[in-house]
């Protein structure tokens, strides 16, 4: 059974891989599928009084502050989330595993250097980390991304080093030794394969963490500048008609947490499919 059909004979984590597909289309398709222009600002796209309209007639969802379509907006905001939650995700992964991997199999000072490192960096609050460093550097798509990963890398090195040194001990890795394998045969052909499992987990399930952080920091004003739409700064921007254009905040709010759901159901059933001992745990 390959782990694509055991992903789909899961309820949930099906749901959960139509979610990110749509979502994934959206975000290719947006100026095909997208009803108008996510930055034109429609002279019919105001009441008299000058408040956003309402979902329906010509706006499916509405219309936002400045009289922007908001269905457009959030189609194209799709785009930047999802390219900021995998890129950023993929770079944590790749820092936290050779970070992890290294100091778990060489150990000795280097690893007990890198993993001092990484419990310095836990030390520190990820959000204010990142509220920080995004603080620092002018604020774009992919600066945002470099943060993100920035603070996301030292859970994945704290859990590649535990399973490294655990594989590192076991007594097919000493015999590899006894037999004169080298560090590098050691460490490619029987450490890595055995540690893939975990990596295709986080890479799944950080997207959600990532894609959330991002929606953070664009909500805080220091991720995704406008007008580029994010669903964070579309929240950001809209946030002063909560009460009289509560859709302005609903909608984009409801695209994050569906997204991050999504990842995370499919997150935790590869974890289950990978991992067999965890078959009822989540």
């Amino acid at each position: 059974m390959t782990i694509l059909r055991a992903v789909l004979r899961r309820k949930l984590a099906l749901f959960g891989l139509v979610v990110i597909v749509l979502a994934v289309l959206a975000a290719l398709l947006a100026p095909w599928i997208a009803p108008a222009d996510p930055y034109r600002q429609f002279f019919d796209g105001l009441t008299l009084q000058g408040a956003p309209l309402p979902p329906g007639g010509d706006f499916i969802l509405g219309t936002d502050l400045l009289g922007r379509d908001l269905l457009s907006r959030l189609i194209h905001g799709a785009r930047t989330s999802l390219v900021i939650g995998v890129a950023a995700n993929g770079i944590a992964v790749m820092i936290g595993s050779l970070i992890g991997i290294t100091a778990g199999f060489f150990r000795g000072l280097p690893g007990a250097l890198l993993m001092r490192f990484t419990d310095l960096m836990m030390a520190f609050p990820a959000l204010l980390l990142a509220i920080v460093l995004a603080a620092i550097f002018k604020p774009s798509l992919w600066i945002v991304a470099m943060v993100i990963a920035l603070v996301n890398w030292v859970q994945v090195a704290r859990i590649m080093y535990t399973e490294t040194v655990s594989l590192a001990e076991r007594d097919f890795i000493a015999a590899g030794v006894s037999l004169g394998a080298s560090r590098a045969r050691l460490l490619f052909r029987h450490i890595a394969p055995h540690l893939l499992p975990s990596v295709i987990v986080f890479g799944t399930l950080g997207i959600s963490t990532t894609v959330l952080l991002e929606a953070t920091l664009s909500y805080l004003g220091i991720g995704v500048q406008p007008p580029t739409p994010s669903w964070g700064n579309i929240i950001f921007e809209n946030q002063t008609y909560f009460a009289s254009a509560p859709w302005l905040v609903f909608f984009p709010g409801l695209a994050i947490i569906i997204l991050a759901l999504a990842f995370n159901l499919v997150g935790d059933a590869l974890r289950e499919i990978l991992d067999p001992t965890m078959k009822g745990k989540f």
